[in-house]
């Protein structure tokens, strides 16, 4: 993980609330920039190009890029109608052998010439990781869509990062996809992140594959990763495959569906030699077929009554039965091999044609707007009404580049759209399909395609349609960020409007990536999901906008809440000469438990139960403002308030006085005050952290966690005995620096990942120094 000694620090800055009048001239620059209509792609750059570079490369790395002849055809040559669509994502834990993975099949299917090394040791890189920090921290930062052809199937790609701190970048990607595969290591199994993404598959309901990577690597056990995917991740998961040796020794696989053995021989794996089952193996393979029969048989009717009648299904049988149950997300076929040494990745290939669904295939719903959103299933019909979601945005130097799935309908060049959620029409001017950063113009494309258009201004997970319906596709889960860096550009004069472009593009293109202006400090304070997404990002204004930015120590997102129900009483009264202000509450506020935050979807609930006109019904929403704007800034640290229910049960008015702010300024002030006598608490991110080390360092890195105040939750050994798995939980605020920690105590051979996990309260020695520490910067403001 990078380090942040390149930044000057300013020192550590509790969180602080914002109001609504806090206003910046970076605030001033982002609404300007977000005004400023955008200048349309070049019409004379459509006719002419087909495939269009969008980032800067070396140049020896544009030849080598340019070295292949182009089509030069505006739209596909293929009849999609008449072929197989798959549209799948390729998700993981870090390094676990994605981009690897996806180099292999762009490889074998012909959309590359070669193949590439993840890191870019040759000056080139992976084709999927386009951006020069992806190839030099060798991971995957932003999802890549291509697409490509294996035998009678059309296959979307979409790669995805496997750091924690991307994991907006699966989220969406999965949301759009009908299909996934997991990839998982040989030798470490299930990992956390390996978790996150199967929790993000199943709130999508995505079909999946699994495919055990790094065979050849010492201490590689497939069966245990199949053990790990049904005790960790409960899934009812079974070999379809098994492997021709482990470790140095790996070299094909034997398909226990067909019985028939490949291995993978010539240059970089390319022939395919297929043979009979060795007889050495054909023990483990009768065993793994007959659990392979009996999971089917537990899921699947067909397969059930042949296994009571003892009776062997055939090959094309045992296909059907895979296929039903994997769609209907019942069970995950596990294949095998080795992405680097070229391994089993042609029979992965065809598992994703064999096993995954068809776009039609897989059940997608749009809500009713005129019906309370009421969902209605999509047809995935190329001659209905058209729906599309636009779910990633870029920002390239011809403009906002928008991905979009076609739900139903048809997108045709030319033909008008309308945005379903801010109610604009605008016209097709491009559609494209992605290939990493290389793109091919297209005239048309039909429902269940993945694509990308340029002059579409939209957001997010905006929807599209003809104008016909008044249908929406369903949003997408983001979660909130958990640590903030104040920052400012080195030389504001020069660099302070590239400063507020650069903000505008990446806030734009990443949800999780918030920026606010501090109401008192007028600080510009940038959140995110952990340290390596916030310094990406700053690495990004460095390179692409020349913004050199001034960082604050990584600030914790804490939160505070109260413990006890608690009554105000509170009257707000002020007489300054002609119209004055009155207005008076009466009610509790209480804590609220985190299965009722849940259900109610907010952080806070305000609920109205005053009988009678005391308080008059048009200041009951100011009331309920007023709430808000209390929550925004908590009485101990100055933070938000989260898990506190207001109740609002009676009042007074007064007939020339009252008004919408003099209830909006009473609510808040009597929740404020209030908050102070419910034995208020503040709340601290807690990190799930799973290390891996080498069992010699066991001791240290367990005393390091202690002196971290982290809990240990389990601790695993390899088989041969040679590694160790810790996963534990650990306060964020005392995680910071730990990776060059964790390299010290191991030589450099352990490594870490942290996925937040909950909001816990703070041990009440630290609380009284945070307490302590705002009450001193409050002091400092109010001196100033």
């Amino acid at each position: 993980m990078a380090t942040t000694s390149m930044l000057r620090l300013l020192g550590p800055r509790p969180g602080g609330g914002v109001g609504p009048s806090a206003l910046s001239s970076l605030a001033g620059s982002v609404a300007l920039l977000l005004s400023r209509p955008r200048r349309p792609p070049s019409q004379h750059a459509a006719r002419t190009t087909t495939h269009i570079l969008l980032h800067r490369r070396p140049r020896d790395e544009q030849r080598h890029r340019s070295s292949r002849p182009l089509s030069t055809s505006s739209s596909t040559d293929v009849d999609f109608d008449s072929i197989k669509r798959r549209n799948i994502g390729i998700s993981a834990h870090i390094d676990s052998g994605k981009t690897t993975l996806t180099e292999r099949i762009l490889y074998y299917t012909g959309k590359i010439k070669s193949i590439h090394d993840v890191r870019g040791k040759d000056g080139v890189g992976a084709k999927m990781d386009s951006m020069d920090l992806e190839r030099e921290k060798g991971i995957t930062i932003k999802s890549a869509a291509t697409f490509c052809r294996w035998k009678d199937a059309f296959i979307n790609i979409i790669d995805t990062p496997g750091h924690v701190d991307f994991t907006i970048e699966v989220e969406r990607a999965l949301r759009v996809l009908d299909g996934g595969i997991l990839v998982l290591c040989g030798v470490s199994g299930v990992q956390s992140q390996s978790l996150t993404v199967d929790r993000q598959m199943k709130r999508y309901n995505v079909p999946r594959l699994a495919f055990v990577n790094k065979l050849d690597r010492q201490g590689s056990n497939p069966w245990k990763v199949i053990n790990d995917l049904r005790n960790q991740l409960k899934l009812n998961a079974s070999a379809v495959q098994v492997p021709i040796g482990l470790e140095d020794n790996h070299v094909g696989v034997i398909d226990i569906v067909e019985m028939k053995s490949y291995a993978f021989e010539g240059e970089k794996g390319v022939n395919l030699v297929e043979g009979d089952v060795p007889p050495h193996l054909m023990d483990v393979v009768l065993e793994k077929r007959a659990e392979l029969l009996e999971r089917l048989a537990d899921v699947d009717e067909e397969i059930g009554e042949l296994f009571l009648m003892e009776e062997e299904p055939t090959p094309g049988q045992f296909k059907e039965a895979i296929r039903r149950r994997t769609v209907s997300c019942q069970f995950v076929p596990v294949f095998m091999g080795s992405a680097y040494k070229n391994k089993g990745v042609q029979k992965l290939l065809d598992g994703v044609v064999d096993y995954l669904p068809e776009p039609r295939e897989k059940k997608n719903y749009a809500l009713n707007r005129a019906k309370d959103e009421e969902p209605v299933e999509v047809s995935c019909d190329k001659n209905d009404p058209l729906l599309a979601l636009a779910f990633k945005l870029e920002e390239t130097q011809f403009g906002q580049l928008t991905y979009m799935r076609i739900y139903q309908g048809m997108l045709k060049k030319g033909n008008p759209i309308v945005n379903v959620n801010s109610g604009k029409k605008i016209k097709l001017a491009r559609i494209v399909r992605m290939h990493s950063d290389e793109m091919q113009e297209i005239d048309e494309a039909h429902a269940g395609d993945v694509v990308a258009m340029f002059g579409v201004d939209c957001r997010s997970m905006d929807t599209f349609s003809d104008g016909n319906m008044d249908l929406a596709m369903s949003t997408m889960f983001v979660p909130e960020p958990v640590m903030s860096l104040a920052i400012k550009p080195a030389d504001t004069s020069k660099m302070q409007n590239n400063f507020a472009k650069a903000l505008t593009k990446f806030t734009k293109e990443d949800p999780t990536l918030r920026v606010r202006v501090d109401s008192e400090t007028k600080e510009t304070v940038l959140s995110g999901m952990g340290e390596l997404h916030l310094e990406v990002y700053i690495e990004r204004m460095k390179r692409e906008y020349g913004v050199e930015v001034i960082s604050g120590q990584p600030n914790v997102n804490y939160k505070e809440t109260i413990a006890t129900k608690t009554p105000f009483d509170w009257l707000h009264k002020k007489q300054t000469g002609g119209a004055g202000q009155y207005a008076k509450v009466v009610g509790y506020i209480e804590p609220m438990t985190e299965e009722e935050v849940k259900a109610h979807g907010k952080p806070n609930e305000f609920k109205n139960r005053c009988i009678g006109t005391n308080i008059p019904p048009e200041y009951y929403p100011s009331c309920e403002k007023g709430m808000n704007d209390a929550m925004l800034e908590g009485a101990l640290v100055g933070c938000e308030v989260e898990g506190v229910r207001v109740v609002l049960q009676d009042g007074a008015s007064h007939a020339v006085d009252s008004s919408d702010m003099a209830f909006r300024i009473c609510m808040a002030n009597a929740i404020r005050d209030t908050m102070k006598r419910a034995n208020p608490s503040v709340l601290e991110p807690i990190m799930t952290v799973e290390i891996e080390i080498p069992s010699e360092f066991q001791g240290a890195v367990t005393a390091s966690l202690s002196r971290r105040m982290g809990m240990i939750q389990s601790s695993d050994m390899n088989d041969d005995g040679s590694g160790l798995k810790v996963e534990c939980q650990v306060p964020l605020a005392n995680m910071f620096g730990y990776s060059t920690e964790l390299r010290s105590l191991t030589q450099g051979k352990g490594e870490f990942t942290m996925e937040y996990f909950q909001h816990s309260a703070v041990p009440r020695n630290v609380q009284e120094e945070l307490m302590n520490e705002y009450k001193k910067e409050r002091e400092a403001r109010e001196a100033a």
